[in-house]
């Protein structure tokens, strides 16, 4: 093995990381924080493991940090989707579930899989994320303490309190889309890249900030159908013979920042995209639930946001005249 391969299962405190070195395995619990990943640095180091190929799932805010430091040091980092690590596991028939057996799971993923490597998103590209995505928390306050002040409250002081927090609240969306847009207008590949997203129909501003956020870097996904995995847009459904007839869902796996930013955008498309609004009108004449027509309107979205990105071009609404896109 030219390379230790090392399996991290990420969670919110810890992580347990496996390594596989010279057909050995060695197995720790480190906390999930950065006197944690000195101590990996220093594990990897005692068992001589100076070239390693880190596999990890992406789960966001409690794996990017790790997998940063893990770049940093000189290590080849892969972060992959959860949906691929599970199919992986299934299709080992693996049904037991523990973090170091979860671990081994993803080592054992990287050795036979070979995973695309990652590179930290731009500093600029971050800050976009974080601004969006406190932007995000503000409006969910923001809409909680609207509803408290609807829910039938009758004491006064509280009542005066509420719509001091809500005044400050929209104060302080006012104040964050004007940062995330200021900031996007500093960068000149930010402000290409969103004015390119703007010319699709059911995207504005904010929407293209919020992908360019979420998406981080479009180099990284090879195909419009990695990024819709990545996103995890495709509605679950179950369905086996005449019997299971299960409603359509959407799943929890993938970057929910990310399909949240594109469900009101794809209602709007529905109507107004010309790609998107006949792609709906198919489904719905093949009797598709809603539910299923608009996650498909989202993974068009998406996969359209995806091909204007790669190629550079603005949105041409012929362009089902000359090449269907994959549905």
């Amino acid at each position: 093995m030219s390379k230790s391969i090392l399996g991290i299962d990420v969670s919110k405190d810890t992580l347990d990381v496996m390594l596989l070195r010279q057909d050995k395995m060695h197995h720790a619990v480190m906390e999930n924080n950065e006197a944690g990943f000195i101590k990996i640095h220093q594990w990897l180091r005692k068992h001589k493991a100076e070239e390693v190929h880190a596999c990890l799932e992406a789960t966001g805010q409690y794996s990017t940090p790790i997998a940063e430091y893990l770049f940093a040091k000189g290590h080849q980092v892969s972060v992959v989707n959860p949906l691929r690590i599970k199919a992986y596991g299934q299709s080992r028939l693996i049904r037991n579930k523990t973090d170091k057996l979860d671990a081994y799971l993803i080592a054992e993923f990287c050795l036979s899989q070979k995973p695309p490597l990652w590179t930290p998103p731009e500093p600029d590209v971050r800050e976009v994320q974080e601004l969006v995505r406190h932007l995000e928390d503000l409006q969910s306050m923001y809409q909680m303490e609207r509803n408290r002040l609807k829910s039938g409250v009758r004491s006064r002081l509280v009542i005066d309190n509420l719509k001091k927090h809500i005044a400050y609240l929209e104060m302080q969306i006012k104040e964050v889309k004007k940062s995330i847009q200021d900031h996007i207008n500093q960068n000149n590949e930010l402000q290409r890249q969103q004015r390119l997203l703007e010319t699709i129909p059911g995207i504005g501003k904010l929407t293209a900030a919020k992908l360019l956020g979420e998406i981080q870097n479009i180099r990284s996904f090879e195909s419009a159908p990695q990024l819709a995995a990545y996103a995890g847009v495709t509605p679950r459904q179950r369905r086996s013979g005449v019997s299971v007839r299960g409603k359509s869902r959407f799943g929890k796996t993938g970057n929910a920042n990310l399909r949240k930013a594109l469900y009101m955008p794809a209602l709007v498309a529905k109507k107004h995209n010309p790609i998107i609004s006949a792609f709906c009108l198919r489904l719905e004449k093949r009797g598709k639930k809603p539910i299923v027509i608009v996650g498909a309107a989202m993974r068009k979205l998406l996969h359209i946001s995806f091909g204007v990105l790669k190629s550079g071009k603005p949105f041409d609404p012929n362009y089902l005249n000359n090449l269907q896109f994959a549905s």
